[in-house]
């Protein structure tokens, strides 16, 4: 990784170390939470398991209590990066498979969990995941895989967020909050290079300003519903795996659990290098075993509060490319509201009211600003047929599988499932790939 060339950090308001108010740094906490939707494989998980309403509450407040004991992990002993940790997508289809198959217990998927985050912790400690990223992730690879990040996960924008019929709005209201919500994101960073004083407050507060027009429009067309969030509770207690329903051991569940992990280091790493990119903070070996340690400890602590497994979200990266905010501090105050919602219901269900299209709005321009972001790490090398191959063909493959019908994942073995459930793990293994097996210009193929 030492290899790696990241971009500058010209373009950021505030750098990583730089100081910002408190009460700045709440607000700004709270954009890159509102932006993240960590509430969703939890409410997935729930919904496809039938669990009863008092299980699935509780399963949603210990992953944001998760969340944010895992987001302070990484960046205030391990990554020390600007970086939030949130419930991974990868997991879900194991973690619903494990949940059944154990005669609806909690406690396996948790005690699988906590295993699988121990072997992470020694990959880490030991250094092989580093050996492994130097000798397989130059700079060439590790762009290709910021930019599959961004363009795998546009289409779920559409399709989860925009395109949908739901909560009394129709198709094409939808898709309207969706442009509403993107014009105004946009319109807010810009005016952050042409506004001067003004300027820095819309650019550092897009974010959130998107969402606030987005949500009032929704508002006006009858698409937000604030009676959930006047029947929640003030204050409540997330389900404790320790407490609540313990941890128990499975050899099957522990090694499927630990094939997910293997998935979820390829996933995190390509958030580390597009955050790496947005702050030009070029990540030293060191820094990628600790994150790796860090990454280990914080499922680890998740297991035990009853969140399942997390990993780094790329979201935050095109955030801070938007609002030009890469403060440590902000990510902080993230933590920190992650933890304030685990034991807050009406807050948890007021951030749950923002209407998927206002979410999916944002998340869409989020997409592409980080899939330019891996561009920018790669463009000086996009000078030979080669490097359009090792490029190219693992891009086609990962938006291949995202849009691979659903009937085409029956019968097949579940590490291979589990795989093509993540077109990032899947497209970086083939960036891999392709730059080993593929010569360099000159080079004979014998």
């Amino acid at each position: 990784m030492t290899e790696m060339q990241m971009t500058n950090q010209s373009s950021l308001v505030v750098g990583m170390h730089e100081p910002i108010s408190t009460k700045q740094g709440v607000l700004l906490g709270l954009q890159h939470v509102l932006a993240m939707d960590v509430y969703v494989p939890p409410f997935l998980i729930a919904t496809a398991v039938a669990m009863a309403p008092s299980d699935a509450t509780g399963l949603i407040q210990s992953t944001f209590l998760g969340a944010g004991l895992a987001s302070l992990i990484q960046i205030l002993f391990f990554l020390k990066l600007p970086v939030c940790q949130g419930p991974s997508f990868v997991p879900i289809g194991a973690i619903i498979g494990i949940y059944l198959g154990s005669g609806r217990e909690l406690g396996a998927v948790m005690g699988a969990s906590f295993i699988g985050a121990l072997a992470v912790i020694i990959l880490g400690y030991t250094g092989i995941f580093q050996q492994i990223v130097q000798r397989y992730m130059p700079r060439l690879v590790s762009g290709t895989i910021i930019m599959i990040v961004g363009l795998t996960l546009l289409p779920n924008a559409f399709k989860s967020n925009i395109f949908i019929d739901y909560n009394g709005l129709t198709l094409g209201q939808n898709s309207l909050l969706a442009v509403i919500t993107a014009v105004t994101l946009l319109i807010a960073s810009a005016l952050g290079d042409y506004l001067p004083g003004w300027g820095r407050f819309f650019r550092i507060s897009s974010v959130i300003i998107a969402l606030l027009v987005g949500t009032t429009v929704a508002y006006q067309m009858g698409g937000v519903n604030f009676m959930a969030v006047a029947d929640a509770p003030w204050v409540s207690l997330p389900s404790l795996a320790g407490f609540s329903y313990g941890l128990s051991f499975d050899g099957a569940t522990i090694l499927t659990m630990l094939l997910i992990y293997t998935v979820l280091l390829a996933e995190t790493t390509g958030t580390w290098y597009a955050i790496g990119a947005v702050t030009g903070q070029k990540i030293s070996d060191k820094q990628l075993n600790q994150g790796v340690i860090g990454e280990g400890v914080g499922c680890l602590v998740g297991s035990l509060v009853g969140a399942t497994p997390v990993t780094g979200y790329s979201t935050n990266a095109g955030i801070i490319s938007l609002t030009g905010v890469a403060s440590k501090k902000v990510f902080v105050m993230a933590s920190l509201w992650f933890m304030v919602l685990a034991f807050m219901g009406k807050l948890a269900a007021l951030i749950h009211s923002i209407p998927a299209s206002v979410i999916g709005g944002v998340f869409a321009i989020v997409c592409i600003v980080i899939m330019l972001s891996g561009f920018r790490v790669i463009q000086d090398q996009m000078n030979s047929d080669r490097i359009l191959y090792v490029v190219g063909v693992p891009l086609v493959v990962a938006i291949g599988l995202v849009f691979l019908p659903a009937g085409a994942r029956t019968g097949l073995p579940d590490l291979v499932r589990y795989l093509i459930d993540s077109p990032i793990a899947v497209g970086a293994i083939v960036a891999i790939m392709m730059n080993k097996v593929l010569p360099q210009p000159g080079e004979s193929l014998d």
